[in-house]
């Protein structure tokens, strides 16, 4: 058992770990992902599309070959690469706008900035006009976080369980960490809180929104948030048994899902800007079909907000002992596969642009209905 903080990493806290104690075990294994000392920046962007309810298949094919064709590998000698890892994603949200999103990741920052260049990406996005009503929306959330603002967590080691990030060149699995298991551990394994509270800005000292009725038909960016936490957390059961699949979708998958419309449709109530409960997709179908993997993409406005809903409201709190009796039930030997990345961002490590999209979409719903409008010439992609 090891710390979850890379050795590069650690240093003399001045913060208390959350530890119940120096001697603690973890009532079950988990791993953290270990990246090459010389990754200190990842790149993990939302490129998605935005169609209205009712549209037709080949509006929606024709949005996923758009994204697409600047993340294949280039067909001829070029002085650029494809991204080294991207998967596809959808959600219909609550006005029934269906949000169908490439999840791409990059292993630095200058290589995410050079391909939004060379890929040509960067022109098409620029060109991009607001104001057709053909056209559905667009939006682009780019999270850089520097190692020591990142932490993830795993409940299996193998190769196949791979998700995210881990997919990075040189990405290793640490062996069994100690801190989880504990509230207060998400916290403990990200390498800053050693040193740093991660105190943000609340949603309620935000300036009031915009008296904007609308964000359709805008180009708009979102500023960065000091301390902006996000998580994604994934559930994979693709490779459980029947009896344990079954068990999964009845009794633990709907709890998750209210748990997930919560903060989606109430989550201002404990610092929640926008959750996105997503199912992955294949990339030429755009369909879930039978692939079995979910998960969660939610915005709090800091880490303690996280924290807090984790640890006290009724709807994590029937996530968190709906699993373990879901365990009990099976005796403890669960093969459901469930992971997260947690990231803590400073303003400058956030970009967040949408171009046609309603004005619950995503960061949007930081300034409520549009307050910070931008042309694209004031910052350009980030």
């Amino acid at each position: 058992m090891e710390s979850s903080i890379a050795p590069h990493l650690r240093c003399p806290r001045t913060i208390s770990s959350h530890l119940p104690s120096p001697s603690f075990e973890p009532p079950y294994p988990s791993f953290s992902i270990r990246f090459p000392q010389d990754v200190s920046q990842l790149v993990f962007a939302i490129i998605g599309t935005q169609l209205k309810p009712g549209s037709s298949e080949s509006a929606i094919s024709d949005s996923r070959l758009t994204i697409s064709s600047f993340l294949a590998p280039p067909t001829t000698p070029a002085t650029w690469t494809a991204p080294p890892f991207h998967e596809w994603a959808s959600v219909t949200d609550n006005r029934g706008y269906l949000n169908l999103c490439a999840l791409v990741y990059w292993d630095s920052k200058s290589s995410y900035q050079f391909w939004t260049t060379a890929s040509g990406f960067k022109a098409w996005w620029e060109s991009l006009n607001p104001d057709d009503e053909n056209s559905p929306g667009w939006f682009l959330e780019v999270l850089s976080p520097t190692t020591n603002r990142f932490e993830t967590l795993f409940n299996t080691d193998t190769e196949s369980s791979r998700e995210g990030s881990a997919h990075m060149p040189g990405a290793s699995m640490s062996a069994a960490v100690q801190e989880h298991g504990y509230w207060g551990s998400m916290r403990d394994r990200l390498p800053l809180s050693q040193t740093d509270y991660l105190s943000g800005t609340k949603k309620s000292t935000l300036p009031p929104a915009s008296d904007s009725n609308t964000t359709k038909g805008k180009r708009v960016i979102v500023p960065g948030l000091k301390n902006l936490a996000i998580i994604r957390s994934g559930h994979d059961w693709s490779h459980t048994t029947p009896e344990e699949r079954k068990l999964y979708l009845e009794e633990m998958h709907p709890v998750l899902e209210k748990g997930m419309d919560f903060l989606r449709d109430n989550g201002e109530e404990v610092g929640c800007y926008s959750c996105r409960f997503m199912e992955i997709v294949d990339a030429t179908t755009s369909r879930a079909d039978s692939i079995d993997r979910t998960f969660g993409l939610a915005y709090f406005d800091e880490l303690a907000s996280l924290e807090g809903w984790s640890k006290e409201h009724p709807t994590h709190l029937a996530i968190f002992g709906g699993f373990f009796q879901y365990a009990k039930k099976l005796g403890n030997n669960v093969t459901l596969r469930v992971f997260h990345e947690v990231m803590v961002l400073d303003e400058d490590q956030q970009y967040f642009e949408y171009v046609g999209c309603h004005d619950g979409t995503g960061m949007l719903a930081v300034f409520g209905k549009g307050r910070k409008e931008a042309e694209l010439s004031s910052r350009g992609i980030n």
